[in-house]
């Protein structure tokens, strides 16, 4: 939420989309030793969180994206 907020103030944009995937580290290498372990989040402002078809378009795209399209 912070990096989507940071751009809207900076660029003012009519909205903001933010998806950030991060891995595990900690789980894959030592512990439990879980080798997909990750974490997906996302902020949505001004359009994206307002309009269902934009932000159904914006996550289309990374979904495309993320298999490999």
């Amino acid at each position: 939420h912070e990096i989507a907020t940071t751009i809207a103030d900076l660029v003012k944009p009519m909205g903001v989309g933010v998806v950030v995937e991060a891995q595990h580290l900690c789980m894959m290498m030592r512990g439990v030793e879980k080798q997909n372990s990750y974490a997906i989040t996302s902020a949505m402002l001004g359009r994206f969180r307002d309009d269902a078809r934009t932000r159904g378009e914006f996550l289309d795209l990374i979904r495309h994206q993320r298999n490999g399209g």
